[in-house]
């Protein structure tokens, strides 16, 4: 390698422990997540800052309760959609005055003057295929998908308008990238990609990009059988799960669209001695050398990876 690569993987858990917090409190609180952040870029190198925590911001703000255990994911404690009429009945909130989007709102605000203009900040939004698990069920959304596709279709349209609100509320407040996390989709088949999730990503991408953001686009796990298709509808940004083959998306992308990825967070990252971890980190970075590339993890960087685990992939990725 002759140049350093960008380097920005999923710091969530970790990021909390590491420094001295909470899952719950990273979660809950944007002070917390803002101070986690700045300290993993200090330490650890970090090219990017961003917002993201846990699927249910948007949630909670269609008026689900959400609990924060100590140290694991929140968790959603009720469905508020099981029928058309909970849909018709659902409210589009208003993200400014709802307090989980507006912790989120206030983190972009915090970070950017911590940060300054150049250091790029990735704002978070759930796409619509997975607003639609966290409102309805996953297991009952992917059953609707086969049974009852005008039920998924309403609940996605009704989503769209606060995925768009969120959106620009995160680039008003100096998000210059949002995430779109719609991790559900490498569970259905691209027929079902493009019934229910294709257009709707189209249409949310365009509307981001047409704010100045760049859109980054989050499927974790097996996306070979969709990267054609995501390719359509043109995210900037596509994390790449440890089982795709980084040339293959590299064909089926093109090199306009920067592939982020994709060191197996757990066999790698966490397990492996900080030497092979050096040795895999050199063979990605050497193999995507020239092209449109961020390294990271598959998806995120899990709580009990060693300090020295990240610092040898950020070290290796330099040299």
């Amino acid at each position: 390698m002759s140049h350093k690569t960008p380097f920005y993987p999923i710091l969530m858990h970790f990021a909390a422990r590491y420094s001295g917090f909470t899952y719950g409190e990273f979660a809950s609180d944007f002070k917390a997540l803002v101070d986690s952040n700045l300290r993993c870029r200090e330490a650890f190198g970090m090219d990017a800052v961003g917002l993201i925590s846990d699927p249910y911001r948007e949630t909670a703000a269609f008026g689900a309760k959400v609990s924060f255990p100590e140290e694991q994911v929140p968790r959603c404690m009720e469905i508020l959609v099981r029928s058309v009429e909970d849909i018709a009945r659902l409210k589009n909130p208003d993200v400014y005055k709802t307090e989980r989007t507006l912790d989120r709102i206030k983190a972009g605000e915090a970070l950017r003057k911590h940060v300054g203009p150049d250091v790029p900040m990735i704002g978070w939004i759930e796409g619509p295929l997975a607003e639609s698990c966290d409102l309805a069920g996953v297991n009952e959304v992917l059953l609707k998908v086969f049974m009852e596709p005008d039920f998924v279709k309403r609940l996605i349209d009704k989503i769209m308008p606060t995925a768009k609100d969120f959106a620009r509320a995160q680039v008003e407040a100096g998000c210059d990238i949002i995430g779109v996390g719609d991790a559900i989709c490498s569970q259905v088949d691209v027929e079902n990609y493009r019934e229910f999730v294709k257009e709707k990503h189209q249409e949310l991408f365009e509307y981001i990009q047409s704010l100045g953001s760049k859109v980054k686009l989050h499927i974790c796990g097996n996306i070979t059988h969709l990267l054609e298709d995501i390719r359509e509808v043109k995210p900037d940004i596509v994390d790449i799960d440890w089982m795709v083959g980084m040339d293959h998306a590299l064909e089926k992308l093109g090199s306009d669209i920067i592939r982020c990825g994709n060191l197996d967070p757990v066999s790698v990252i966490q397990d492996m001695h900080p030497e092979e971890i050096k040795k895999e980190t050199e063979h990605l970075c050497q193999n995507e050398e020239g092209r449109s590339f961020i390294l990271s993890g598959g998806c995120e960087i899990t709580v009990n990876t060693p300090v020295e685990h990240l610092k040898a992939m950020r070290l290796a990725s330099q040299n």
